[in-house]
């Protein structure tokens, strides 16, 4: 048995490297932007490829990638069920939707009218969202009807840039002042107001869909719940500074007293649904403290995880311990092989 593994800065590559070497598990390092990269796998058994959104080549390449391979018969990480509906939260919709999970209400239009329509017959505040991006990227509060006829009309004129650089400026200014941040990140943060990425040059602007969400007030947090197997690990977020936001904010709370255990326990009944290899859930509460659902991802950022406690097994079982879950995912992918 070989494992392929994409080898990328960042990502969860070394770890899965390491993992290898420390079990004596076989495996060979491969570059999944080769034309090759079928040929190089030829003598494995599974390709292992933590592929990012922020990436051009593999917002191009990943899924078409991984996908034949699974076609093949090859086990990949992430595998479809897993890693389709990445970056889009406008297929998270649809797959929250599909499966009966507890959404935050969404709302997506294909046609300018009907926004409009729509936009003239709610109340707001609602909250605005392209289908990509992390980290709070790419999300608005829009307070009043006037603001989202005008995203509508851009929506469906020019568009929106996949790299908001006023936000990204502000943010890091933000994180900076709260002690998050350094010097040297905000002015490159200024320098980005004027030399968008690589990735926003290459990616075409959103446009031709506008998504929307219900605002759910009073929520100083989320907690994510991440499923990998039959385990879940969990963090409390809070939410940034006058801000309704908490994914990217820097704000953690490890400690199990901060988690809502139905949280979790919800996590594990839609993961058997959904049967994700690796999925991280973010929940906020309604009004009347029920869990609700705000998006999903099979993706998520390493040593921000590593100071939590412990773990819970499939039965809700809390096992005190420190874990490397990048791990996990090698050993579920070689269960997947020898079935």
């Amino acid at each position: 048995m070989k494992i392929g593994i994409h080898q990328s800065e960042g990502s969860f590559s070394s770890r899965w490297i390491a993992y290898c070497k420390k079990v004596g598990i076989d495996y060979k390092i491969v570059n999944c932007h080769q034309s090759d990269i079928i040929e190089q796998l030829k003598d494995c058994d599974a390709l292992m490829w933590h592929h990012h959104h922020g990436l051009y080549k593999d917002v191009i390449t990943a899924k078409k990638i991984l996908f034949a391979l699974e076609h093949a018969g090859i086990k990949v990480f992430p595998d479809f069920k897993t890693g389709w509906h990445f970056d889009d939260k406008v297929a998270q919709k649809y797959l929250l939707e599909a499966v009966g999970a507890p959404l935050v209400p969404s709302y997506v239009f294909y046609d300018k009218k009907e926004a409009l329509n729509w936009a003239n017959s709610v109340a707001f505040p609602k909250v605005f969202k392209l289908k990509g991006g992390a980290g709070a990227a790419n999300v608005k509060l829009v307070r009043t009807k006037a603001s989202a006829i005008k995203l509508i009309n851009r929506a469906f004129g020019k568009g929106f840039s996949q790299f908001d650089r006023l936000w990204y400026f502000k943010d890091r200014y933000n994180l900076f002042r709260a002690g998050k941040d350094t010097l040297m990140g905000v002015a490159k943060s200024f320098g980005r107001m004027f030399i968008s990425t690589e990735f926003a040059k290459l990616q075409p602007n959103e446009k031709g869909y506008v998504y929307f969400q219900e605002f759910i007030p009073n929520n100083s947090f989320d907690i994510r719940v991440i499923v990998i197997g039959e385990k879940a690990f969990a963090v409390k977020r809070l939410t940034r500074e006058n801000d309704f936001r908490a994914s990217g904010s820097g704000n953690p709370k490890y400690d199990i007293s901060h988690i809502d255990i139905r949280c979790v326990e919800l996590a594990f009944e839609l993961n058997k649904k959904i049967n994700a290899q690796s999925i991280a859930y973010d929940f906020v509460f309604d009004t009347e403290n029920n869990p609700l659902i705000v998006e999903i991802c099979y993706g998520f950022a390493i040593s921000f995880y590593d100071p939590c406690p412990g773990y819970w097994d499939i039965k809700l079982i809390w096992h005190e311990a420190q874990f490397n879950p990048q791990e996990w995912m090698v050993e579920e992918l070689i269960k997947e092989i020898n079935k």
